[in-house]
């Protein structure tokens, strides 16, 4: 039950991400993060680090685990530099 909830309450702000260019990569441990941040953005890409929402993963089972343990989790959007400096471009 708490998982519809979440799915629902998060959604839209998911949506809005991937509106933006934004492409979820991956959930990754807390502590873990900062070198996926590095390898990302020597790569040429935009790095947005958002609290992990257990509805988001892909394996419906492991949701209450991670669910049990969300603050230690954060979820890797990334999109390409290029695209961040059109969005700025289109907004002026």
């Amino acid at each position: 039950m708490v998982a519809k909830n979440l799915t629902q309450a998060n959604k839209p702000k998911r949506t809005q991400l991937e509106k933006e260019g934004w492409t979820r990569q991956f959930t990754i441990e807390e502590h873990r993060v900062s070198e996926y941040v590095e390898v990302y953005e020597s790569l040429g890409h935009e790095v947005r680090v958002e609290p992990m929402v257990p509805s988001e993963l892909d394996m419906e089972e492991c949701q209450a685990c991670y669910a049990a343990e969300c603050d230690k989790y954060r979820t890797i959007y990334t999109r390409l530099k290029q695209h961040a400096e059109n969005e700025r471009v289109l907004k002026k």
